[in-house]
């Protein structure tokens, strides 16, 4: 097909996404407990882990986003053990439409980032002493939604 002068139409430049670095931005790991958290239970422990994803510009194209994740082990109302980590990376993201960038910063940055976190997590878990920590795989989608439900029930209670 041409654009009537014999030369083919342009093309919209393709989007980009690059990974420009990823770095552990902060963690920490503490097992208060030690050694009587180490010894053989009963009943396995009760874990609770929370992920939240933030980002921020950097450059005109550039994004770092921070995938953070906390966690901790509780058995007979003690704690076993218990972590915290920022996991960040930096994103150039180039011809990508203005409607479609904060979803794509949000949900597609963090799924990139999850699967080193998670090592770090079940490494260090690990090398505290107990079974490595294996996290579920995260549904980015529903926790962007959420966050977006959760920001726009805000907004209506605040007084105009």
């Amino acid at each position: 097909m041409t654009n009537g002068n014999g030369t083919p139409p342009e093309t919209a430049p393709s989007p980009q996404l690059n990974v420009l670095a990823q770095y552990t931005k902060d963690f920490s790991f503490e097992n208060p407990n030690s050694p009587a958290s180490l010894a053989p239970q009963q009943q396995p422990p009760s874990i609770n882990v929370q992920i939240n994803v933030g980002a921020s510009n950097v450059a005109e194209n550039d994004y770092e986003v921070v995938l953070k994740v906390e966690g901790k082990a509780e058995h007979a109302g003690k704690l076993m053990f218990s972590f915290e980590l920022a996991y960040a990376g930096v994103f150039r993201v180039v011809n990508v439409p203005q409607e479609n960038l904060h979803p794509l910063v949000m949900i597609e940055c963090p799924r990139l980032l999850f699967p080193f976190a998670r090592e770090i997590v079940a490494t260090a878990v690990r090398d505290g002493g107990f079974p490595p920590l294996m996290l579920d795989p995260i549904d980015f989608v529903s926790l962007y939604r959420q966050n977006m439900e959760r920001q726009a029930a805000a907004q209506q209670q605040q007084p105009s």
